[in-house]
């Protein structure tokens, strides 16, 4: 992140991301992606939207086992981000596609919309 007042770069971190499985995509102060998670607990491939400057992602559902063998390349589509109301859908390549509303700092799962717009 540069400050374009002064001029000053920030490195971002983003919770569970991972270049190679999927891009990152910014709503003003949110990126939607594909991560892996490295925890026992809660390991595995991700669908992530996270706010900037947060050290905790507003959602890290598991969606699948990781590493994958023949995995898809990307391994999930570009997401999609709607406006208002605002939400984030994820797809991973060949499964359906999942919608989060972001409302403040939580997000709601939101069950069979598979169709987001710009």
């Amino acid at each position: 992140m540069v400050d374009r007042a002064t001029g000053h770069i920030t490195a971002l971190h983003l919770p569970a991301f991972d270049p190679a499985v999927s891009e990152v995509v910014w709503f003003r102060d949110y990126a939607a992606y594909c991560g892996i998670a490295t925890t026992a607990r809660n390991g595995g491939l991700v669908a992530v939207v996270a706010e900037l400057g947060a050290h905790k992602a507003v959602v890290q559902k598991v969606i699948g086992q990781w590493p994958q063998p023949n995995a898809p390349h990307p391994v999930c589509a570009t997401s999609k981000w709607q406006r208002t109301p605002m939400r984030a859908t994820i797809q991973p390549t060949g499964a359906q596609p999942m919608t989060f509303d972001v409302v403040g700092l939580s997000s709601l799962v939101e069950e069979g919309d598979s169709e987001a717009t710009e």
